[in-house]
């Protein structure tokens, strides 16, 4: 069989490819592998990189997150140097119809127009002084003729007050001296007989008890410190000593006792309670307490109001204060972890603060302007909750009007819960918003007590306004210099809280208590429930009820 050139060429190609074939394969293998090689280099970068895009990713929102909370925190204390103190904010009037817009309006201060108000006040039950007013003899003539006036019958009244300053005086005691002529050997009596000494508060001392109850008021009622009310009396011709009246005070502590211990063993007898805690300074040093930082705990309900100067702020003082066998009751407090100490016992039921509660969520909208819609919203249905308990405890809970109100508080707080829970299950709310209604839920139970309890009030502003007194007192003056001191404001506090709490007059009630604390030497009563006010008729409240005499108390 013959074969043509071409065939020939064509087999020898062949022959060549396919010498060449395997040749050709290693070097495309060699290159698929320098390839996927380089891919999987490629590859580990292209991780690597990703990697690290997404831990600046993650750190950048993080920064961001911060960033937010550091403005937060500066535009928090902006507000509170430069800001208003108020919680009140002004509508946006631009969002009101004007019509609407002019009757919203509100002054910031004084009687609302429109506002029933309380009349013109009576000052008859004060002393009055007539004066007479002439005129003086060269106007009583006329100008012209110099013919005298001709007086009428009558007079043109009016009526100015006047404020009587503290005149100090010196009480002269002269006591008469007798001489018996009998020598009857029975008599006991010497031949010369004067009457007994006259009573003194502090014996030995020259000071009357109207000094020490204008001296215990001004400092522990008017929070005024001793200093400043020696210069006033120095300023009306009474130069006393510091250390003679310090001396006094101290002095004077033991009559206090037996009271403040009565009004404390009356008020743990209660049911419920607001308490609160503040920080207090005592500058004496306190064997195993490294510093003078103490706390002034007030223990409020409607007849008495108990203050406790401790040094420290935990839950011992509670056990302590209680007893350990007491039988509990209701306590409007904050969200401080003592008072979930105590509760822990089953004994006490916490009643939280809803006014704190709500502060939070304003100072949330104040620092967090981007989200200020969040906080404003749980503002209102805060409240909308004060709105329709306000109503509520208006009327008797017999009444249907009472159950009516009752249903729609019960409606708007299982309201509220359920958004609540929808709010927490979300995952784009901000960390910031979050923490506020983690804190809201886990303080449901005792934020919504007040429901079953219509006599407990939504808020502890009770206790929180019963320590404003005291923190005056603590600008003023700083504290107390001892600890019988502070044992002696903590008292005072105690009783003149509980006798405003009765609307009786603490300077009334301070000279009737010194007088027969004079009678007895210097001592306190034996029975000193006589003045305590739930004790007091009718009668004697009214007596200590009015003011003292200016005599008394000059």
């Amino acid at each position: 069989m013959e074969f043509s050139a071409s065939h020939i060429e064509r087999h020898q190609q062949v022959t060549v490819l396919q010498e060449e074939l395997p040749v050709r394969y290693a070097q495309l293998q060699m290159q698929y592998e320098a390839l996927q090689k380089e891919m999987t280099d490629y590859k580990t970068k292209a991780n690597y990189w990703e990697a690290q895009f997404n831990k600046f990713k993650s750190r950048e929102d993080l920064l961001k997150i911060e960033i937010e909370e550091l403005k937060a925190k500066l535009r928090k204390r902006e507000q509170q140097l430069f800001g208003k103190k108020s919680e009140k904010s002004s509508q946006d009037q631009d969002q009101l119809d004007p019509s609407q817009a002019i009757s919203n309006k509100k002054k910031k201060k004084g009687q609302q127009v429109g506002s029933k108000g309380h009349g013109k006040r009576d000052y008859s039950h004060l002393p009055s002084v007539e004066e007479t007013v002439s005129l003086f003899e060269k106007d009583a003539l006329c100008p012209c003729c110099n013919l005298p006036y001709e007086e009428l019958a009558g007079t043109e009244n009016s009526e100015v007050l006047e404020v009587i300053s503290v005149k100090p005086y010196r009480r002269l005691i002269r006591r008469k001296k007798y001489k018996r002529h009998c020598n009857c050997e029975k008599n006991p009596d010497p031949k010369i007989i004067t009457p007994p000494p006259s009573e003194k508060l502090l014996p030995k001392s020259k000071l009357g008890t109207s000094i020490w109850a204008l001296l215990l008021l001004k400092k522990f009622e008017y929070q005024q410190p001793i200093h400043r009310a020696l210069a006033e009396l120095n300023g009306n011709g009474l130069p006393l000593a510091k250390g003679t009246v310090v001396d006094g005070l101290k002095r004077l502590l033991p009559l206090f006792i037996p009271v403040y211990d009565a009004i404390v063993e009356y008020s743990i007898a209660a049911k419920h309670w607001h308490a609160d805690e503040t920080g207090w300074k005592v500058y004496e040093t306190v064997e195993g307490k490294k510093n003078h930082r103490w706390f002034l705990w007030i223990f409020h309900n409607t007849e008495t109001v108990v203050y406790k100067i401790e040094q420290t702020r935990s839950s011992k003082v509670l056990v302590e204060h209680f007893g350990s066998e007491h039988e509990g009751g209701i306590l409007n407090v904050d969200r401080y972890s003592a008072y979930k100490v105590i509760a822990k016992s089953g004994l006490f039921i916490l009643a939280f603060c809803w006014a704190h509660v709500r502060r939070d969520f304003l100072n949330y909208s104040k620092e967090y302007p981007n989200n200020e819609v969040f906080g404003l919203m749980w503002v209102e249905k805060i409240n909308h909750l004060y709105h329709i308990n306000n109503q509520r405890i208006q009327h008797d809970p017999k009444l249907n009007k009472f159950y009516q109100y009752d249903r729609e508080l019960k409606n708007a707080v299982l309201a509220m819960k359920g958004l609540l829970d929808e709010e927490l299950k979300k995952n784009e709310i901000l960390p910031s918003a979050k923490k506020l209604l983690v804190s809201l839920n886990k303080h449901w139970a005792g934020l919504t007590v007040f429901i079953d309890h219509p006599e407990i009030p939504m808020d502890n502003n009770t206790a929180e306004r019963g320590l404003r007194g005291s923190v005056v007192g603590r600008k003023n003056y700083y504290g107390s210099g001892s600890v019988w001191s502070a044992e002696l404001a903590a008292a005072l506090f105690t009783l003149f809280g509980t006798l405003k709490l009765w609307k009786l007059n603490i300077h009334t009630w301070l000279l009737g208590y010194f007088y027969e604390c004079a009678l007895l030497g210097g001592k306190p009563p034996e029975d000193v429930q006589k003045y305590l006010p739930w004790n007091m008729s009718e009668k004697k409240k009214q007596l200590f009820s009015e003011p003292p005499r200016h005599e008394e108390s000059g």
